[in-house]
């Protein structure tokens, strides 16, 4: 038999408001002690210098990630003009730097060119692999790497603040897979200045914002307590962007062993993605053919165990 694993079986979502010089992972490993939970994960890394929404997955609640990692996110960002890094941020050493300080104007008129679909450099120190093996490995021991350009949904990018000459903020909408790092250094390039992250922020992902989310000290003072349960989220959330279908009594058994099984659904397109619930709760994930739901992920409520 394999070994149980330890802690609480507890699915939901817990958003956290990270702060700065942390890692996800530390974050998450935080949240899984405070709650005493058997498993957890976060949906979307951001880097140890962010701050913003971390939103931690919980048990059940780690099937749902991928629709969050899909999920449009918002960032607030300030660019430091004038200077570029190795790292696109201000950890970084400075490579380049210039004395040219371009306008609001022309800030402006240059944010249009990174809107849409585009495609985007990630930065040399990125999770990015190469061969393999990670790009910050690989910067670290002073490769420079030829990294493939990938595409990015970006929805909005207007400019928020400009503090001084040497600073502009920024905030982005965009999709799975960007690097706000990215964007920054190649606004720089294009208006001829250079530029590298100053300070970054996560202000929303999907359903879950910033302003909701726990602080890790708050966290601690919660730990192991029914208070910081009651701040646990439903599984469901993670679901927001997806159809429901309802699951009938007699479809919850072949459902629960991953067949296909008969749902209530109207108006939803042959072949959609949906998730189907029974009482409120989660059930599935699947695809609707017809009047059926073919299971995909099938989540094991406590009581179902």
């Amino acid at each position: 038999m394999g070994r149980r694993k330890k802690g609480r079986n507890i699915s939901g979502w817990l958003v956290v408001d990270k702060p700065a010089g942390i890692t996800s992972t530390s974050v998450v490993n935080k949240v899984r002690w405070a709650l005493d939970a058997n498993k957890a994960g976060h949906a979307g890394t951001l880097d140890p210098d962010a701050t913003g929404v971390l939103a931690i997955a919980l048990g059940e609640a780690t099937k749902t990630v991928p629709y969050i990692t899909d999920a449009l996110k918002a960032y607030t960002f300030t660019v430091r003009l004038g200077q570029a890094t190795n790292t696109d941020d201000a950890e970084g050493e400075v490579i380049a730097s210039s004395d040219a300080r371009p306008t609001d104007d022309e800030i402006k008129a240059a944010l249009g060119a990174f809107v849409g679909d585009i495609e985007q450099v990630p930065p040399q120190f990125s999770a990015v692999k190469i061969d393999g093996e990670r790009a910050y490995k690989r910067a670290r021991d002073g490769e420079a790497m030829d990294i493939a350009a990938r595409p990015l949904w970006v929805d909005s990018l207007l400019m928020d603040d400009r503090p001084d000459a040497d600073h502009v903020t920024l905030e982005m909408v965009c999709g799975k897979g960007g690097y706000v790092r990215s964007i920054a250094r190649d606004l720089g390039q294009a208006l001829g200045c250079y530029g590298h992250v100053r300070e970054l922020r996560r202000i929303w992902s999907g359903p879950f914002k910033a302003e909701d989310g726990l602080t890790l000290d708050r966290i601690d003072a919660l730990a192991r307590t029914p208070e910081l349960d009651a701040h646990v989220l439903p599984l469901e959330v993670g679901l927001h962007d997806m159809p429901e279908v309802t699951c009938m009594t007699a479809s919850l058994g072949p459902l629960r062993n991953g067949n296909a099984a008969t749902v209530i659904a109207n108006g939803i397109d042959y072949g959609t993605e949906v998730w189907a619930s029974h009482e409120g709760q989660a059930v599935a994930v699947g695809r609707l053919m017809g009047s059926e739901i073919h299971p995909s992920r099938v989540f094991v409520r406590h009581d179902d165990a």
